[in-house]
């Protein structure tokens, strides 16, 4: 018997196991939708308060971003080691423990009253995307054939949409008091929910792996990850071309092929590199690397842009709450988009569905660029880019699993989601350097034109992400989800 088959697993691809009924199907999904809502919702809840906490703290913008970045970062690391663990001990079980974590960082934040000790715990909570991509291999575990690319896009969708609600929960809090520590308190509860609700509901019938976990090539990608970033993000204070940055650039460099060595040669890898960078799965990779770069860079640069006075020249001058308010829009267009995706990606194709609605992420960004003076702008922004992650994030979850065996979906999507989340790290400092680096004379205000570069570069990025996608449709017909036993399926 096949190590990956000592569990017993349906007959039928995708077809649920005997025991579970259509109704406990339903509240499972619903389950899994409210888990990863609430995992969306920590990712930027910090957002709208960085400006706040930069003045609390007496720090730089380049040392807040790393309270977003830090999450972001955790679950780069967290989500293949998490992931692995679900395809060998079971993805409810690695569920539960992905939501205790953050229900832990959630209240060490809450109780935080240094930036230190505040980031450790968002580095906490961030090891919580993990959830997200073993609830897609839960669903695909689970759920019947015809049922699974629309199950997928609900709970792809929680990314999008949690992320926007975070905004507001945190906008409603901020509108009444100065204290972050409520809006992690918040958190910590809604943690507890989806705890609570994933225990009582989802249930494991997929097949097990075996093998051990690869803890050396887990410190061997944070180190690199860690490197990048800190370059990248302290590049314009200590200068490019400083010691100190290129030796973090030299040393990114070396970690990174030493990882790339040890995921070859480890019996077990934490990253199955055919599954990164396959002929199937590496355009699914870099599309997912490129709207998480663009997804979080928009975060974090409209709450900044609402945020600015207009007496400094542009900015619309709004509160905590506005920042949430203007999001909106994107939320209601994501939500109702990630429910037709599935009907789409059936007709066309997850490939195309998905260059479909990257394009729409591009253009979002290309309108801000172009006109940011008012708010309907940003509302019309917030509209066209709820309309674009909605459609490809519930065709990206199927397009990266689906030319993988059964049992090893849970690592193909947590791979999926490794690359996003990096992206989503890499905006972090990317976008921080930008608006350091270019700012109104004699202030520390980062000028109009850095926030129209930055726009151009996160609409490039989409719109690439878009290309990437179709040649990937015309290269690659889409083929059905593939048999846990079946080997010999490509990468």
């Amino acid at each position: 018997m096949p190590e990956s088959a000592v569990n017993t697993v349906p007959d039928e691809v995708g077809e649920p196991a005997p025991s579970i009924r259509p109704s406990h199907i339903r509240l499972t999904l619903l389950a899994l939708a409210v888990a990863g809502m609430v995992v969306s919702v920590q990712q930027t809840l910090v957002i709208p308060l960085l400006p706040r906490l930069m003045a609390s703290f007496d720090v730089s913008v380049t040392s807040v971003t790393w309270v977003f970045t830090a999450s972001l970062l955790a679950g780069a690391v967290a989500t293949p080691l998490l992931s692995r663990f679900g395809d060998m001990y079971g993805k409810k079980r690695m569920i539960l423990t992905a939501m205790g974590l953050l229900l832990a960082g959630s209240i060490i934040c809450a109780v935080a009253d240094s930036l230190s000790v505040l980031i450790a715990g968002r580095a906490l909570q961030g090891t919580s995307s993990a959830m997200i991509p073993l609830a897609i291999g839960m669903i695909r575990d689970t759920f019947p054939r015809e049922k699974v690319t629309t199950a997928i896009g609900v709970v792809s969708a929680t990314m999008g949409v949690g992320g926007t609600l975070g905004m507001i929960v945190t906008g409603l809090i901020a509108d009444r008091t100065q204290s972050h520590h409520p809006v992690f308190w918040i958190a910590a509860s809604l943690a507890a929910i989806g705890l609570v609700l994933v225990g009582k509901t989802a249930r494991d019938v997929g097949g097990r792996s075996g093998g051990r976990p690869d803890l050396l090539g887990a410190l061997a990608l944070a180190g690199w990850l860690v490197c990048l970033l800190l370059a990248i993000s302290e590049g314009n204070g200590w200068g490019w071309t400083s010691g100190a940055t290129l030796g973090l650039f030299a040393a990114a460099a070396i970690l990174c092929a030493a990882w790339v060595v040890i995921e070859l040669n480890v019996r077990y890898p934490l990253v199955r590199l055919e599954l990164l960078v396959g002929a199937k799965s590496l355009s699914a990779n870099v599309i997912s690397m490129l709207l998480g770069f663009s997804m979080f860079a928009a975060f974090t640069l409209i709450s900044t842009f609402v945020q600015t006075p207009p007496e400094v020249g542009y900015g619309l001058g709004g509160s905590v709450l506005d920042v949430g308010l203007y999001t909106l829009p994107s939320t209601v267009t994501m939500l109702a988009c990630s429910f037709f995706a599935g009907r789409i990606a059936a007709a066309i194709g997850a490939a195309f569905t998905l260059a479909i609605g990257s394009l729409f992420a591009g253009i979002s960004y290309l309108w801000l660029a172009v006109s940011n003076e008012h708010v309907f702008d940003v509302l019309a922004f917030g509209a066209i880019q709820g309309v674009g992650f909605g459609i490809a994030y519930a065709a990206l979850g199927t397009l990266a699993v689906q030319h993988v065996p059964m049992d090893q979906s849970g690592i193909a999507s947590g791979i999926n989601s490794l690359v996003r989340t990096t992206g989503g790290s890499v905006a972090g400092a990317v976008t921080a350097a930008v608006l350091t680096g270019s700012t109104i004379a004699h202030t520390s205000t980062p000028s109009l034109h850095a926030y129209v570069v930055c726009f151009v570069v996160v609409s490039l990025g989409a719109l690439v992400a878009a290309v990437v996608a179709a040649v990937h449709g015309v290269r690659h017909r889409d083929r059905p989800l593939t048999r846990p036993g079946d080997a010999r399926a490509t990468a």
